[in-house]
């Protein structure tokens, strides 16, 4: 339900749209816009001797962190950036589009303890490895900077 309210809440071309929630007996389905690939997929079929261009890397990353002040602004923290989670979509992939808000959260000030255990693990920031259990919108900064070095040397970070 937490996800369902965000993704109502946070309308923004960089943030995966959601068109309609329909509801069985036993799941729950989101319907999304479409997107042609995951930024992890993205990178993994690249030819092994080829790499991302500055340019198109330049534009990932604007477009990812347009997509977190866009959240973070709305007072929300994602909690869960990795490739996996960011879409991408048009003829040639050049839009960026945040997804999977499943472990994020609304926050407010002062910060109040979360759970540690969000984030994947390559993707984690230093207080959510120390387990400190406040920490607000930096986890998601960090996150982007692990995304940024993949995204030029086609391998994570950590």
């Amino acid at each position: 339900m937490r996800e369902i309210s965000i993704l109502t809440e946070i309308q923004h071309p960089n943030i995966v749209s959601l068109k309609d929630v329909v509801m069985t007996d036993t799941c729950i389905f989101f319907v999304q816009e479409f997107c042609n690939i995951d930024l992890r997929a993205f990178i993994t079929q690249m030819p092994e001797s080829e790499y991302i261009s500055p340019a198109l890397i330049k534009s990932y990353m604007f477009q990812i962190l347009t997509g977190i002040k866009v959240c973070h602004s709305q007072r929300i923290i994602h909690r869960d950036l990795k490739p996996a989670n960011i879409l991408l979509s048009g003829a040639s992939n050049e839009q960026v589009k945040l997804a999977d808000f499943g472990l994020a959260r609304a926050f407010s000030i002062p910060i109040k303890p979360y759970t540690k255990d969000v984030v994947t693990l390559w993707y984690r920031s230093p207080e959510l490895l120390l387990r400190f259990n406040e920490y607000a919108t930096p986890v998601d900064i960090w996150s982007a900077g692990c995304i940024f070095a993949e995204l030029a040397t086609k391998k994570p970070l950590f």
